[in-house]
């Protein structure tokens, strides 16, 4: 069953991971000073859940999560993989711009939210096409 979990910055600068689907009859939460620590404690507290289930009898949904990030979260999360000077060239959005989106001194308006969502987007298309020989 796939199911969507969203990560989001909270007003105390953690974050959580969060899943409810009214398909199903629990809700999954992790929370974490980063977003990695989120998501580990959010895996946690899929496996206990499901622990759960097996000690009553019940079966328990293989579940497939697709992550959907605020702003902050995402930019957290994958600029160290990326860097600010690449998130830049692929956005067009300045680094002290996006340092500060992570840091939470300021928040992106949907139109600059749109920009680095479409220039990752179109990043991550051209990569999929990259072949080897």
């Amino acid at each position: 069953m796939n199911v969507i979990a969203i990560i989001e910055r909270g007003p105390d600068n953690t974050y959580d991971v969060r899943m409810s689907d009214d398909r199903l009859n629990f809700m999954l939460l992790g929370q974490g000073d980063t977003v990695a620590l989120a998501i580990k404690d959010f895996l946690v507290s899929g496996e206990e859940m499901k622990e759960l289930y097996e000690e009553e009898g019940k079966e328990y949904p293989e579940l497939e999560c697709t992550y959907k990030y605020d702003l902050s979260s995402f930019l957290e999360y994958y600029s160290n993989k990326l860097g600010y000077a690449s998130l830049e060239r692929i956005t067009g959005v300045n680094q002290r711009q996006l340092n500060q989106y992570v840091q939470g001194y300021r928040n992106p308006s949907a139109k600059t939210t749109q920009k680095i969502e479409n220039g990752l987007k179109a990043f991550a298309n051209e990569i999929s096409q990259v072949q080897f020989v």
